[in-house]
C-alpha cells in the first residue's frame, strides 16, 4: 500500500545530480505528511538549454512516466521553461479522471512572485544562457496575458551565459560572479520586489543572489527583495492543491 499522498517531482533532463540537488529544497519545506518522489529522464538531453531540448526531453520522459502516473497525486515538472510536458501531462486521461494537479516550476514561481510583491513592484527572472531572455520573456507574457496589468509587473530576464550543468561544473567563483552580475543588471530595470531563480540547477544559490541585492541596493532594500525558488514554490502549491477538492 502506497502513502496516502504523494507528489512526483520530474526532472526532464537526464542528469541525476540535478535531481538530487532538488531534494534538500523540498525537505526544507517540512511537508512530512506527503511523500515526495523523484523522476529523472532515463535518457535524452543532459541539460535543457533551449526549446528544442525541451521538446526532445518529452520523447524520453513520457514513455517512462506513463506507467507511474496512477501512483501519485500531484506532479511538478522541474524545468524552468514553458515546458511542453506540463500541458501533455494535464491531458493524460489518468490525470484528468483523477483531477490530479500538474504545474511547472516556471508557472509556480511567476504566480508566487505576483502574490508576494507589492502592487507597485515588479518581479524578474535570472536564468542561464542568453537564449532564455527571449524565450522566458515571451513565456511570461503568454502565461499572464498580453497587455494585462500583471504582465506590466514583469521587469524582464537577465542571464549568466552558463548552462545548467555549468552552474555546478564551472569554477565556483566564476559562477558566483556571473550570477551576481545578472542579478544587479535585473535590479536596475525597475523596482524589483522578487527575483525568480530561472533554472532548476540554481537550487541553493539564494545566498549569492542575496549578496548581489545587498551590494546593489544596500542592506535594507537588498534584504527586502524576495528570492523565489520555483521548485519550492511548485511543491508548496501542489501541497495545497492535493489537499483541496476542486
Amino acid at each position: 500500500m502506497r502513502e496516502a499522498r504523494s507528489i512526483l517531482i520530474i526532472n526532464p533532463n537526464s542528469t541525476e545530480s540535478m535531481t538530487n540537488g532538488l531534494k534538500p529544497l523540498v525537505d526544507a519545506l517540512h511537508f512530512k505528511d506527503t511523500a515526495h518522489k523523484y523522476f529523472t529522464a532515463p535518457s535524452g538531453p543532459k541539460s535543457i538549454n533551449d526549446e528544442d531540448d525541451a521538446v526532445e526531453s518529452v520523447k524520453h520522459c513520457l514513455p517512462a512516466l506513463e506507467s507511474v502516473l496512477a501512483h501519485h497525486d500531484g506532479y511538478l515538472v522541474a524545468c524552468y521553461s514553458k515546458h511542453p510536458l506540463v500541458p501533455i501531462l494535464k491531458g493524460q486521461s489518468v490525470i484528468q479522471q483523477g483531477q490530479k494537479p500538474v504545474t511547472g516550476i516556471f508557472e509556480a514561481s511567476v504566480s508566487t512572485s505576483l502574490q508576494i510583491i507589492h502592487p507597485d513592484e515588479q518581479f524578474g527572472i535570472v536564468s542561464t544562457g542568453k537564449v532564455w531572455e527571449k524565450i522566458l520573456s515571451e513565456a511570461v507574457v503568454d502565461f499572464l496575458g498580453t497587455g494585462s496589468e500583471a504582465s506590466k509587473r514583469f521587469a524582464g530576464v537577465e542571464t549568466t551565459g552558463l548552462t545548467a550543468t555549468d552552474l555546478h561544473d564551472a569554477p565556483a567563483e566564476e559562477v558566483r560572479k556571473r550570477m551576481k552580475d545578472a542579478v544587479k543588471r535585473l535590479l536596475k530595470k525597475g523596482r524589483v520586489g522578487a527575483i525568480c531563480l530561472g533554472c532548476a540547477g540554481m537550487a541553493g544559490m539564494n545566498e549569492m543572489v542575496r549578496e548581489a541585492c545587498v551590494e546593489e541596493l544596500g542592506e535594507v532594500e537588498g534584504s527586502r527583495v524576495r528570492i523565489v525558488d520555483g521548485v519550492q514554490a511548485g511543491v508548496a502549491w501542489l501541497e495545497g492543491a492535493v489537499r483541496s477538492e476542486f
